[in-house]
């Protein structure tokens, strides 16, 4: 059988924001809905902490639908090198007889389909005359979120703190030219995020970079960067004052060290999670209840979101004949005198 073989720029050109903001959208709701399979990531801890190799599986659609995993490998010591620090792919399956049918790039996969999540919970959110955004990083996931943000709220300006300040300063020029916004590169992340309505974070931070005090009264915030239960990127003060939304509660109780750490300090209970965000999209959780409400959404990335991306990266490959295929596995003659079934 032919395996459809799909590069980062073949996952670019083949799954615009747009189209990705729909899917994950949706995957969302059917996780909601129950008619999804989404269990806790894996991660197996590398010698000498060099980095993690992550896996996470996920199904929709019940019996007969597709399945697929993403297998990342993180090594932080690549930042600053010009190697991504997440390596990985995604392997989707189809659900009738569980073959293997297409294999993609899983960096550039996560990076589009995580900034669509934080557009999916902005549109659902944010104040609808949400007009200022606080980029905190200037890695992929800051570019990212800037196209997908522009998609689900018109900006008027878009500030950036970054640690290096060179590189802070390359990247609001390139977006002011890409999207001919006002992009303003800031010294400090209190100078960011102070008075944006919308704040997006970004970081590698383990430590906190932005505090409840700096957040605008009514402000929307996507915490995305933080994955571990020891990094957070938000103090404790910024998740007691926020109404905290999650993609998937279950994840955020055990990887999400922006609650966690809230929650050793005394600051948040389990209570304080108003939901997910597939609940506020089917009505069954109200989100923003006024202007006023500051509210979060904690990002933790999960796999439902990686399945509906590479199903329509995949769909669109094959309506435009993209991507590169070779020849895998046999065409399902049975092996060894007729058995079926080996040793996993």
């Amino acid at each position: 059988m032919s395996l459809l073989i799909l590069s980062a720029r073949d996952v670019r050109e083949l799954l615009p924001m747009a189209e990705c903001i729909a899917v994950v959208d949706a995957a969302l709701r059917r996780l909601a809905a129950g008619d999804a399979v989404q269990p806790l990531r894996t991660l197996m801890r590398l010698p000498a902490g060099r980095g993690l190799l992550g896996m996470m599986p996920a199904q929709v659609g019940g019996a007969g639908g597709d399945h697929a995993i993403k297998v990342v490998s993180v090594f932080p010591g690549n930042h600053g090198t010009g190697i991504d620090a997440h390596q990985g792919a995604v392997l989707l399956f189809e659900g009738r007889h569980g073959r293997l049918v297409a294999v993609l790039d899983g960096s550039e996969v996560t990076a589009i389909r995580t900034a669509a999540a934080s557009a999916v919970a902005t549109r659902a959110l944010a104040r609808a005359d949400a007009d200022s955004l606080a980029l905190v990083g200037t890695g992929v996931q800051a570019r990212t979120h800037l196209e997908a943000m522009l998609l689900v709220r018109k900006l008027g300006s878009v500030r950036v703190a970054g640690r290096d300040p060179t590189k802070t300063e390359h990247f609001t020029a390139a977006a002011r030219e890409r999207y001919g916004v006002d992009v303003t590169a800031c010294r400090t992340v209190e100078a960011a995020v102070r008075g944006a309505a919308i704040v997006c974070t970004t970081t590698n931070a383990r430590e906190p970079v932005v505090r409840g005090e700096w957040l605008e009264a009514g402000c929307h915030v996507n915490a995305v960067g933080a994955c571990f239960p020891s990094a957070r990127e938000l103090d404790g003060a910024a998740v007691a004052r926020a109404r905290l939304f999650t993609d998937r509660r279950e994840s955020l109780l055990a990887e999400a060290g922006d609650f966690l750490l809230a929650r050793s300090e005394g600051l948040v209970g389990d209570e304080h999670v108003c939901g997910e965000l597939g609940d506020v999209l089917l009505g069954r959780v109200r989100g923003r209840r006024s202007d006023d409400e500051v509210t979060l959404f904690k990002s933790l990335g999960i796999g439902v979101e990686d399945l509906a991306a590479a199903q329509s990266a995949v769909a669109a490959a094959q309506a435009r004949r993209r991507g590169s295929t070779v020849e895998f596995g046999d065409p399902g003659e049975p092996r060894d005198g007729g058995a079926t079934h080996a040793p996993v």
